[in-house]
């Protein structure tokens, strides 16, 4: 077990640097922090390491690969206790970005994206309503997405 890591000022630096971009490299984080090349390394390794960076990634643009279509799912179940197999089927449909427990109406709350409306049923008819423990959804499609962001450093 990973004991909890201490956030510093220089960690909030280079947080701040690599979440406006992932590819920056190392020494410019350390020429605008003041410190080595090296520091900023290991600084990045540690917190990847204590789980405060999940990694670094490319964002795929949907549209740009044809999926036109972004909808949110509220999921009911049929029992609080089919919460575990529902989600392990919700995570073997590619199509599925997001999963979240959530309180409140829904029990599990689904980010979606699809081809069109069409490819949008598919996905409900031939893959959601089928999975036991699912007593009905609710669907709500994105006209857009104005923004996304990373939380800032604070």
């Amino acid at each position: 077990m990973v004991k909890e890591y201490k956030i510093d000022n220089l960690d909030k630096k280079i947080l701040s640097f690599i979440s406006e971009n992932a590819r920056i490299p190392f020494l410019e984080v350390a020429r605008e922090c003041g410190v080595s090349g090296a520091a900023i390394h290991l600084r990045i390794q540690k917190l990847l390491d204590t789980g405060v960076i999940l990694g670094s990634q490319f964002n795929i643009v949907p549209t740009k690969i044809g999926y036109s279509t972004c909808a949110y799912m509220g999921i009911y179940l049929s029992k609080a206790s089919e919460y575990e197999n529902v989600v392990k089927y919700l995570s073997m449909i590619p199509e599925i970005v997001e999963c979240h427990y959530t309180t409140g109406e829904y029990t599990i709350f689904i980010k979606v994206y699809t081809k069109n409306n069409e490819h949008l049923k598919t996905i409900l008819a031939d893959k959601l309503q089928l999975i036991d423990g699912i007593s009905r959804t609710e669907t709500f499609i994105s006209l857009e997405e104005r923004f996304k962001k990373q939380l800032p450093i604070l």
